[in-house]
């Protein structure tokens, strides 16, 4: 299949919709905006993932695999353990692929932003204190920096396995949304 770019019409109406990037490229808030404009289930990984205290979640899976079996749905290409679940039942992947700058600036603006105001995440948990980032070596940050590459790789791994619309920078997000994915199909999918 060949690679789609923010202008190229979608081959079909996508009904259970995946979106990869890096940690801070957007991924939730274009899920969001996907879901208002297609009319479809959003589901949100890290609030089935995590527990209290950032503990794993042991129902994770198998609440994926529920939604999963679903006929509509948009969420976030992530959790090793789930990708091939979502990927299997997946018809189309958008791929944030923004730039290193992009992503870390936006991450590092989130993480702050996050712990100055105290934003409760999932299950009660807030971002810990910016210093654990020189302690921690999973913390957000630290993650983001070192998983970039790995995700672009797995993402072009897949080309051949799933339609795959590669967004570059905020402009292409939008003209994608406004584009291709608000003009396929004349009804909403359901």
């Amino acid at each position: 299949m060949p690679l789609l770019g923010p202008a190229d019409p979608l081959p079909h109406v996508p009904r259970r919709i995946l979106v990869a990037g890096n940690a801070g490229s957007g991924k939730s808030t274009l899920c969001l905006r996907i879901a208002e404009k297609r009319d479809l289930r959003r589901v949100e990984l890290d609030s089935l993932y995590w527990g209290p205290r950032w503990t794993p979640r042991p129902e994770f899976a198998t609440e994926v695999a529920a939604f999963a079996d679903d006929d509509t749905w948009v969420t976030e290409f992530q959790y090793k353990e789930v990708r091939p679940v979502l990927l299997d039942r997946a018809d189309t992947l958008v791929w944030l692929d923004h730039p290193f700058a992009t992503v870390m600036g936006r991450l590092v603006g989130r993480t702050i932003r996050r712990r100055a105001c105290r934003v409760e995440l999932w299950n009660g948990n807030q971002e810990p204190s910016l210093w654990s980032v020189f302690t921690d070596s999973e913390h957000i940050l630290r993650w983001g920096w070192k998983t970039y590459r790995r995700n672009r790789a797995r993402v072009l791994a897949l080309v051949d396995e799933i339609v795959v619309v590669r967004l570059c920078g905020q402009a292409q997000v939008e003209r994608w949304l406004a584009g291709p994915l608000a003009s396929v199909g004349r009804e909403r999918a359901r």
